[in-house]
């Protein structure tokens, strides 16, 4: 039988991913090519195979036949006047609709990836796309084209993991923000939480009987977030730090501040 990989007249590069491909980016995931690779060998971006993988399942579950159907299924609903809609609408700085609608598809399955769950990632997604870094819940639910009650729980996981904050505007409209000190905070939350798992890890240690193979365990995972805490906390506030400091120096060294040139 014939490897995929010799299939000569089946890759078209600038239209969607034919099911030839589909069969081709499976087999290379089960060879354990990097999706650069895989990408590399159809001559298309990156950012397409990693789209198609995560959004199919992932890479240890990713099918051909099903990731096709699904994606026939998708554009059908989505259908020609969504398209015609989006193109309607010319965004800021000459950018490419397409390409920056294919971005925020992209970074919407890392965050999957990571654990997030979907519509919280396109909603995450959608604000790191934005100039202003905030927007209205109005403004999500048009974006997204998904209920006020979908955008307003998936701010709410957000606002949990310290993501986004809530600030209001000069009309009094409540707008979620993302900014640089939003990771910060998370980071900072994220170390707090390992603290307290390790507390509670100790406190099992003395349940358990010291010397005992559970309260060893215990014991073990405590140092390890204990370790892995303490050094989150120091990375978040040094990178924070330069970071700060380095915004400031462009700020002073940007053409408004020399005036005298």
């Amino acid at each position: 039988m014939e490897h995929p990989w010799g299939m000569k007249g089946v890759v078209m590069p600038g239209g969607r991913l034919t099911q030839q491909e589909r069969q081709q980016i499976a087999a290379g995931l089960a060879d354990g090519l990097a999706y650069a690779e895989i990408a590399r060998r159809l001559d298309r971006p990156t950012s397409t195979i990693t789209r198609e993988v995560m959004r199919n399942g992932g890479p240890t579950a990713y099918r051909a036949d099903l990731a096709h159907h699904a994606t026939q299924r998708r554009t059908r609903r989505r259908g020609p006047a969504s398209t015609r809609g989006a193109q309607s609408a010319p965004l800021p700085h000459g950018r490419d609709a397409e390409a920056v609608r294919e971005f925020e598809e992209v970074l919407t399955t890392v965050f999957i990836a990571s654990g997030m769950p979907r519509m919280t990632a396109r909603v995450l997604a959608c604000l790191y796309t934005t100039d202003s870094g905030s927007l209205t819940a109005a403004e999500l639910v048009r974006h997204l084209q998904v209920s006020p009650a979908s955008v307003s729980k998936a701010i709410t996981f957000l606002e949990e993991q310290d993501l986004v904050r809530r600030e209001r505007d000069e009309r009094r409209r409540e707008r979620y923000v993302v900014d640089d000190d939003v990771w910060y905070q998370s980071m900072i939350a994220s170390a707090r939480s390992l603290a307290q798992v390790a507390e509670t890890a100790r406190q099992g240690v003395g349940i358990l009987g010291p010397g005992t193979p559970a309260a060893a365990r215990l014991e073990g995972a405590a140092r390890f977030l204990d370790f892995v805490g303490e050094n989150t906390v120091r990375a978040a506030e040094q990178a924070r730090e330069v970071l700060h400091t380095r915004a400031a120096t462009n700020a002073e060294a940007s053409p408004s501040s020399a005036g005298g040139q």
